[in-house]
């Protein structure tokens, strides 16, 4: 069993459901699923772009990304309708739990100047983003061989009905919030 997976059963449900009142174990909230998205402008000009993207993706999530393709044509991006400009891979279960504990205790502390996620990142149901601006913080990521940096963002979709109980959850999960 993920090991985030376990400390969620162990200590968040029963602390969660302590602070905010719940009776039933199954109203607690939960990790739904985590959505990774990259989106791959250079591509227009050089598809071996897309191609290293996808596989740095690939690497850092566990499984094959879908290929995104542009909705609209853009002409002050040189974007046309149907051209492939981005990558997104969405996490469900162990992976989705594995993922998260690579993210909080690897690549997270392995940002230059980082001084803790945006509070203020939620959507006001629950479901936090935050992004990252190169893929090499992770440690599936040889840096020797990445061609171009990458950001990419990462939104964490749960359960929870309000925005305070999805970063208790998170913040119990280990993700390093900054104080306002």
């Amino acid at each position: 069993m993920a090991r985030l997976k376990d400390l969620y059963k162990s200590k968040i449900v029963p602390e969660l459901a302590k602070e905010f009142n719940y009776g039933n174990p199954m109203a607690v909230p939960r990790m739904e699923k985590v959505v990774i998205s990259m989106g791959v402008g250079k591509a227009v000009q050089d598809k071996k772009f897309l191609e290293s993207a996808k596989k740095d993706l690939m690497m850092i999530a566990g499984q094959m990304p879908l290929i995104c393709k542009a909705k609209k044509s853009v002409s002050n991006f040189k974007v046309r309708q149907g051209v492939e400009t981005g990558l997104k891979v969405t996490v469900r279960g162990a992976r989705m739990y594995e993922f998260m504990d690579r993210l909080i205790n690897l690549a997270i502390p392995r940002v230059r100047d980082f001084r803790g996620l945006n509070p203020n990142s939620f959507d006001g149901r629950g479901n936090y983003s935050m992004g990252l601006t190169e893929q090499s913080v992770f440690p599936e990521i040889d840096t020797a061989r990445i061609e171009f940096q990458q950001g990419m963002n990462i939104t964490f979709v749960t359960t929870a009905k309000t925005d305070e109980e999805a970063k208790k959850m998170l913040s119990l999960f280990g993700m390093p919030f900054r104080e306002n």
